[in-house]
């Protein structure tokens, strides 16, 4: 860990130089998996700008005249109707295509309506008995009227031209001749450009030449013919559109046009069409002249056209960044990512930069596209930027953490483990609970008997290996009790429950009691071993006392202690020390004693008052734990002790005396059975004065 700390920057770097690679990679590799994901992606980004971002507004006098599934089938009309519309007799006699007669009577109407061009997204290649009809039709409205040819990709580009009788060839050379060809993206299939302008060469896949003929699309032909020729982008290559909105070129029925009712309802009887470029094409669904591009699936291929000169007068072409430029930039986005990792060292900061500058990036994307129509490369960027910096920050979290663990167990040496964990975890609201406050805690005051005369004597190296495999086990119990190991004093421990996190007044004064339980099974254990081993055993006196406390931090300015102050802790402590005079190994106080009642059996012991204190309290011990097993016969008889005791203390010496005797008949070498019995017998032939109340008064520590 500490190897990490010290090679942080060179580590952060090869992390952010690891993944600036990868898309890089990804780059020039683009058919590797996973690592052409971000350039892949672009394209959906790019898309996804192209259905929220500003659109190319729609032309007012655009109208688009749709064959839809209406006009193949026509609305039920009357004979009558029919034998008075030639239009709709055309319709009606055979299905689509139909005579071009119906073409050119719809020239003529539209025109004579003041429409200023008619486009027509529709091959007329095959012979048709119309085609005299749509021919004069064409000639006479040539420089108005614009018809579709198409090149056969999948037959080596052959062009499918309207035939010779409706324009004489070359007919692609025709300025009223334009191919209706859209180009896919090969990735995708979906349209994103539009190419104004193809040479024969090519189409042939053949290099340039000074010979080589020009061919224009359907919507460069319209574009020159209504004034707006210097529009056309003049070379060859395809140009990326922005698109109009979805619904822009909603198409109308076309029957409608031949329809009187609709004629006068719809159109004003003509008036509509004034001044309109009007393109006539499929936009049923049965026809199939529909395309694929970022706006939807379906867009109608007449529509389209519309788009392409919507883009063109409106000068609304995107343009992608440059390949060096977008290189560039994925490397700068790694190394803001590094630098900021690097120098800025909060994580929360780290990663709340990351997030604005993700979310700067992306608006100065939609900025650069609705302004300009620069696609500003993005997900690339974007990815170095997310990927270097969220696994920098994964690097820099395992290090926090190591770090923080290396500091809690180098502080778990010194200070006890839940106060460790509060101070790390909780650091604000520990450090101003440390100014002072009043809780109520239990405190366990715990020391080695005779342990000074045995110093005195032991050697001191096995000595010390002794103490501290006690205060090892011992501090292991408070620890896993809950409890905060407030100081060593020599061989003496401090430890309280309340203080760091309280589970409430009961549950602390229980974890105590459990401790101290558990602590004398250690010692118990552990004096087993040291005898085994040849060594002297150990004994041990405990203190408990619980109540309300001043808990912060008390020391000079050069050294301060976290600790507990109060006479509940002076209590705890005088409690220890009378476990010697008792002949018991845990003393406990009254207020402690009935907090933990339900869990343990207890003893009375006395009632006492210390050094320091006016009022006297009782003092208890356990005898065990009430869910562990503990001797019957020892409880049964236990009840004669109390009650003897209760006995001594109203003054009847002689019944208390006849109670004492009888529980030591069953138990000979009970310390305070015995205390009890003399002094019984002491005040039954010299009896206290009035005064006396059974309390103990202790003058001394």
């Amino acid at each position: 860990m500490h190897w990490l700390g010290r090679h942080r920057v060179l580590i952060l770097s090869f992390i952010c130089i690891f993944w600036t690679g990868l898309i890089f990679v990804g780059h020039f590799f683009p058919d590797t998996p996973f690592l052409s994901a971000p350039w892949r992606g672009e394209q959906s980004f790019e898309d996804l700008l192209r259905r929220e971002g500003r659109k190319t507004p729609a032309p007012h006098d655009f109208v688009f005249l749709g064959i839809d599934q209406s006009t193949l089938q026509l609305p039920p009309l009357t004979g009558e109707e029919i034998a008075n519309n030639r239009a709709f007799q055309l319709i009606t006699e055979h299905p689509f295509p139909w005579s071009r007669q119906i073409w050119a009577l719809l020239l003529d109407r539209l025109f004579g309506a003041g429409a200023r061009l008619v486009m027509f997204d529709i091959l007329f290649n095959p012979p048709n008995d119309g085609d005299p009809a749509f021919h004069a039709a064409l000639d006479r409205y040539r420089d108005k009227v614009v018809v579709g040819a198409n090149f056969d990709m999948e037959n080596a580009a052959q062009a499918v031209t309207p035939n010779n009788t409706l324009i004489p060839p070359p007919q692609l050379l025709d300025d009223r001749v334009g191919f209706v060809n859209f180009w896919p993206d090969p990735i995708d299939g979906k349209i994103r450009a539009v190419t104004y302008r193809v040479t024969d060469r090519e189409l042939a896949d053949l290099p340039p030449h000074p010979s080589e003929e020009i061919y224009e699309s359907l919507s460069a032909r319209a574009l020159a013919k209504i004034g707006h020729a210097n529009d056309v982008p003049p070379d060859f290559h395809g140009h990326m559109i922005r698109f109009t909105a979805l619904d822009a070129f909603e198409p109308r029925a076309l029957y409608e046009i031949f329809d009187p009712k609709f004629w006068h309802a719809n159109y004003a009887d003509g008036a509509f069409f004034k001044d309109k470029i009007v393109m006539v094409g499929p936009s049923a669904q049965v026809l199939h002249d529909f395309f694929d591009t970022p706006m939807s699936p379906t867009t109608f291929g007449p529509a389209l056209h519309l788009q392409a000169m919507a883009a063109a007068m409106s000068h609304d072409f995107l343009k992608p960044t440059a390949p060096n430029i977008g290189l560039a930039l994925v490397g700068a986005a790694g190394l803001l990512a590094c630098s900021l990792i690097v120098f800025l060292r909060k994580p929360l900061l780290c990663l709340g930069a990351v997030v604005a500058i993700t979310a700067a990036y992306l608006g100065a994307a939609r900025l650069f596209y609705d302004r300009t129509g620069l696609l500003l490369l993005t997900v690339p960027v974007l990815s170095a930027l997310l990927l270097s910096g969220s696994f920098s920050l994964g690097f820099e979290y395992v290090l926090e953490r190591l770090e923080k663990l290396r500091t809690r167990r180098t502080l778990e040496r010194y200070v006890s483990k839940n106060l460790v964990k509060e101070v790390l975890d909780n650091p604000d609201s520990y450090y101003s609970s440390l100014r002072g406050v009043r809780v109520p805690v239990t405190i366990l005051f715990s020391d080695l008997v005779g342990f000074t005369t045995l110093s005195e004597k032991a050697d001191p190296e096995a000595l010390v290996a002794q103490l501290n495999e006690y205060l090892t086990r011992m501090t292991s119990v408070v620890f896993s009790n809950g409890g905060t190991l407030d100081k060593f004093i020599g061989d003496a421990i401090m430890a309280v429950w309340g203080n760091v996190r309280s589970l409430g007044t009961a549950q602390d004064a229980k974890n105590c009691v459990r401790a101290a339980l558990g602590m004398r099974r250690e010692l118990r254990q552990l004096n087993q071993k040291w005898r085994e081993q040849g060594r002297m055993g150990l004994g041990m006196g405990i203190g408990i006392n619980q109540g309300e406390v001043i808990v912060g931090n008390i020391g000079s300015h050069e050294r301060m202690d976290p600790t507990v102050i109060g006479d509940a802790v002076n209590l705890a402590s005088r409690l220890e020390g009378l476990t010697r005079i008792y002949g018991v190994d845990i003393l406990v106080g009254a207020s402690a004693a009935e907090l933990a009642r339900d869990e343990v059996h207890l003893r009375s012991v006395a009632r006492v008052q210390v050094k320091g204190k006016i009022k006297p309290v009782d003092v208890f011990t356990f005898v065990g734990v009430r869910n562990e097993e503990v001797d019957p016969e020892f409880l049964k008889w236990l009840d004669t002790y109390e009650e003897g005791l209760e006995k001594f203390r109203t003054r009847d010496f002689t019944e208390a005396k006849i109670l004492f005797s009888r529980f030591l008949e069953f138990y000979p070498d009970d310390l305070l059975a015995k205390m009890y019995l003399d002094r019984a017998l002491k005040y039954e032939q010299a009896p206290p004065d009035e005064a006396w109340d059974a309390v103990e008064v202790f003058k001394s520590k």
